[in-house]
């Protein structure tokens, strides 16, 4: 990892434990993925060699570097997702001060609409978005996951997320674990 990629993620670890040392509700803090998740996602992504993330939910842009950050190492980039404007603002900032602008960029407004635009052929799918939505969002962009890649969803113990765990443990194309690691990722194999 690049000095400056972890001088960026320190700084922003930082700023989430004082939103919630605050304990500002969670409407009003910046929701990043846990420090050790982040690991675990950039390390699957180098495993598998990925060379086109999609993420759904980039907040602040933590997730977004982790995802970067492995895009750097193959070569590959991350599309991110974020729909509040300040916020997808402020990720592209971190990712340009992380020194990952060539690897990740973040696409201000509505997943929905900007995942319908996309045809790329993605390897990994990370979705760390409003959890009642999870399940409309792997609609949406498991088809434009390739066969062998992963979706990963996070939150998955710490909040009620059955309705979209039952999607993919039911879905015909589909392997699917949940890794109670942190707050929980679904980890979810396409398998044809």
């Amino acid at each position: 990892m690049l000095a400056a990629t972890r001088t960026v993620l320190d700084r922003l670890y930082a700023e989430d434990q004082a939103q919630r040392d605050a304990d500002l509700p969670s409407e009003a803090r910046t929701r990043n993925l846990a420090a050790e998740s982040g690991r675990l996602l950039s390390m699957l992504a180098r495993t598998m060699d990925a060379k086109l993330v999609l993420e759904i939910g980039s907040s602040n842009g933590v997730s977004t570097i982790w995802l970067g950050d492995a895009m750097r190492t193959t070569g590959g980039n991350v599309i991110g997702t974020e729909i509040i404007p300040a916020r997808a603002s402020e990720a592209n900032a971190n990712i340009q001060a992380a020194e990952l602008a060539g690897h990740a960029q973040v696409v201000s407004g509505d997943a929905a609409a900007t995942v319908s635009r996309l045809t790329n052929r993605f390897d990994l799918v990370f979705i760390d978005a409003e959890k009642e939505d999870y399940a409309d969002h792997f609609e949406r962009a498991f088809p434009l996951l390739r066969v062998g890649g992963v979706i990963v969803a996070d939150n998955v113990t710490s909040h009620d997320i059955r309705a979209y765990q039952d999607l993919v443990r039911t879905h015909p194309d589909c392997e699917t674990i949940t890794l109670p690691f942190e707050r929980g990722l679904e980890f979810t194999l396409k398998v044809r």
